[in-house]
């Protein structure tokens, strides 16, 4: 018998593993039709933001094309000596251009990130070239201002030459490139992001943990107590998720200024002399209440969810078996919500190390985090790729953190419900 004749056909004479195929198919592209929207949205939330912050932190191509013949001029320059004639003459055709259009302002703000003292030269420029005469523009030019005859200041526009470039990731660990093209790091004094970067970690960390210490206990009570009164102590936990997150932290700033209720009571009870009470507004002790307050109900639920589904039968038979209630805890007990622990110290220490609203509130200078420093430059300085250059950093940590859990302890081993 051939192997046609063995062919199972449908009703309709096509063969059974066609028809199968085509079903398949069918179903795929349905499911595919279902989670389309889901994907464009993510795509459109997610995926194309994170790609403009990674083109913009990159992205060096405004000075370039603001000043292209001035570049072209400097292609053979070799940047150990002044520029020659035709370098200055190609500057001041590019400048005055941008006299024209406007837009000699935008020039000044990239080339004053590259180095400070731009802004005010160009200033000086812009009102000087009005007069220039024709030619000898090197000779003009230096004597509107002494730094155009600075060597280093040529060479600062030089290094905005390449249209995409990684100063920006280096700023932010407070380095950059010299004239050698080595990679150094910037004057002590200057190294402020480094600071930041561990002051965030910091930060977050110990929020984490106090976070941890005050709702284990809490999630325990909860999860052992009558329904009754469980659920009225849940509303207590989530009551703070009904409260705008603005008011809460001017709440925490009444409470904690120097002559606020926290000070008064301590002076109540003997704790602290009238006239030495404590700071706790504008420095790392606030923004440590404010946040732990605010970030508690992401540890407790967690908990509490894993710890409602072990049995209280547990504990009893630990007991039973000749441990003491604090050995039976921590034999038995303990090691059952290690999964809630896992997915509430993740959620918190994640939560905190991008926070913004609170730590600009309420931590002052010694309190200032990571993110306050990227809205700084994105409000302030106006120096939107090197925001978007923090931004990917601080996500690239949030990413290595999540994989650094994962390989030590599991990511399997977390449990939100």
């Amino acid at each position: 018998m051939s192997s046609e004749a063995k062919q199972i056909l449908t009703s309709d004479g096509t063969p059974l593993e066609v028809s199968l195929k085509k079903a398949e198919r069918k179903n795929k592209i349905k499911a595919f039709l279902l989670v389309a929207p889901l994907l464009f949205f993510i795509f459109i939330t997610y995926v194309f933001p994170i790609g403009d912050m990674l083109l913009r932190s990159v992205d060096d191509k405004m000075v370039t094309e603001m000043l292209p013949k001035t570049y072209k001029a400097m292609e053979s320059w070799d940047g150990k000596e002044l520029p020659e004639e035709e370098v200055f003459a190609a500057f001041h055709s590019d400048f005055k251009k941008l006299v024209e259009e406007k837009r000699e302002g935008k020039l000044s703000t990239q080339l004053n990130f590259t180095k400070n003292g731009f802004k005010s030269i160009l200033k000086k420029l812009r009102r000087a070239s009005k007069k220039f005469e024709e030619g000898n523009y090197k000779e003009q030019i230096i004597s509107v201002h002494k730094r155009w005859g600075d060597v280093e200041y040529w060479r600062a526009i030089q290094r905005r030459a390449p249209a995409y470039t990684s100063q920006k990731y280096l700023k932010g660990m407070d380095m950059y490139k010299n004239e050698d093209g080595k990679i150094v790091s910037v004057e002590e004094d200057r190294r402020i992001h480094r600071i930041l970067w561990l002051r965030t970690l910091e930060v977050a960390f110990f929020v984490t943990v106090f976070c941890f210490l005050m709702a284990y206990p809490i999630a325990h009570l909860l999860a052992t107590i009558p329904m009754k009164y469980s659920n009225l102590l849940m509303i207590c936990v989530l009551l703070p998720f009904w409260t705008s997150l603005l008011v809460r932290t001017a709440s925490w700033m009444i409470l904690l200024q120097q002559q606020g209720i926290v000070n008064d009571f301590f002076v109540w009870i003997g704790l602290v002399a009238d006239d030495a009470r404590p700071e706790m507004m504008y420095n790392k002790t606030g923004t440590y209440v404010a946040m732990t307050q605010i970030l508690l109900p992401f540890m407790v639920l967690p908990l509490y969810s894993v710890m409602k589904t072990i049995s209280p039968s547990l504990m009893r038979a630990g007991k039973s078996l000749g441990g003491t209630p604090f050995v039976a805890f921590w034999k038995v007990y303990f090691p059952l919500t290690i999964p809630g622990i896992g997915a509430g110290c993740l959620l918190v220490f994640i939560l905190a190390i991008g926070y913004y609203i609170t730590p600009a509130l309420v931590g002052g200078a010694s309190g200032t985090l990571i993110s306050n420093q990227i809205a700084f430059h994105m409000k302030s300085t106006l120096d939107w790729s090197f925001a978007s250059a923090m931004g990917l950093m601080l996500l690239a940590g949030v990413l290595a953190i999540y994989w650094l859990y994962n390989k030590l302890v599991g990511i399997d081993n977390i449990k939100l419900g």
